[in-house]
């Protein structure tokens, strides 16, 4: 089964940082791509953060380009963020992800969440 916790959520100051963690479990972690997704409350939930499985290579949205970072730590199957630099506009919940074949449904794959750690910015 597979089983994404994330943890570090906080309230901080503007201009402050805060590191999310997001342990994960049920599946090949080391192979598979993580991404951190973001939800402020009535709109949609926003790509924040991917990363590839051996930790090579990320992408950022835009807005958090350049103080955001994407990290993981494939021994400890643990995928973090490392956000410096925050803005009010980063406050949400943040969440983990990962996209993975449904066992006995090669041809499908299904998007699992974990239930999300709030970040609050604001002075």
């Amino acid at each position: 089964q597979v089983l994404l916790v994330e943890s570090g959520g906080d309230l901080v100051q503007p201009g402050g940082s805060l590191r999310l963690s997001c342990y994960a479990s049920g599946f090949p972690f080391s192979s598979s791509p993580m991404s951190w997704y973001r939800q402020v409350p009535g709109m949609e939930r926003e790509l924040v953060a991917v990363i590839t499985g051996d930790g090579l290579s990320s992408h950022y949205t835009d807005s958090v380009k350049g103080r955001f970072t994407i990290s993981r730590d494939n021994a400890k199957n643990t995928t973090y963020l490392q956000m410096n630099s925050l803005k009010l506009e980063d406050a949400a919940v943040y969440y983990c992800m990962t996209k993975q074949k449904l066992p006995g449904l090669p041809l499908s794959t299904h998007d699992y969440w974990g239930q999300g750690t709030q970040v609050t910015v604001s002075s």
